[in-house]
């Protein structure tokens, strides 16, 4: 083995050590009360997960996406990561709603969650009918039928109370809020991406 084979795997360890204790140095730092409350909650699925309630009519959910675009990155396969669509009672939060389902039922939604933040926040188009969830879908590529089928099903009409059951058990008091494992709600976004990547893990490991 030459002396470059050698140096190369203590190196990578090195490197591996001080990511570790530097992530064990932010870890504790983190104080309930001040970065994270533990809540009531939701029953997760899997875990561990980070979920996101959201509003694509939030200007503070689009102004958050290229942090969570980065964090998510950062976490990797190790925490999964979940969206929950915020509808709040008003008409057009609940268009957005319908919109996001139908993006997931249709599989699309990696296509379209950038564009509709894009349409309402920089066109200054928001949803304020069905039938444009529809047109947009339609424009987007998807066939007319699979948008009817997706917007009139049973399943939309329960997936959107259970979206509004969650943000309610969650105890939601506004977007964007990030939850870790069901439990634990983060009181500040404040974060660069390695730092709240640090954040969720501590708290998926609880």
């Amino acid at each position: 083995m030459s002396v470059f084979n050698r140096v190369r795997p203590i190196a990578a360890l090195a490197c591996g050590l001080m990511l570790s204790a530097s992530f064990a140095l932010q870890a504790a730092s983190f104080e309930e009360g001040k970065d994270y409350v533990t809540v009531a909650g939701i029953t997760e699925a899997q875990k561990p997960v980070l979920r996101e309630f959201f509003s694509y009519n939030c200007p503070h959910c689009y102004k958050q996406e290229p942090l969570m675009d980065l964090t998510v990155q950062l976490l990797g396969k190790d925490v999964a990561f979940e969206r929950t669509p915020v509808g709040a009672g008003r008409p057009a939060w609940e268009l957005s709603q319908l919109a996001y389902y139908v993006a997931q039922k249709l599989k699309m939604t990696q296509q379209t969650h950038g564009a509709i933040f894009k349409q309402i926040h920089e066109k200054g188009e928001q949803f304020t009918a069905p039938e444009q969830v529809k047109a947009f879908f339609v424009a987007q590529g998807a066939k007319v039928d699979d948008v009817d089928a997706a917007m009139n099903s049973v399943d939309a009409k329960f997936t959107l109370m259970n979206y509004d059951s969650q943000a309610e058990l969650a105890g939601i008091k506004g977007v964007p809020s990030l939850l870790v494992n069901g439990r634990y709600m983060l009181t500040s976004t404040a974060h660069t991406p390695e730092e709240l990547a640090a954040l969720v893990k501590f708290l998926a490991a609880k």
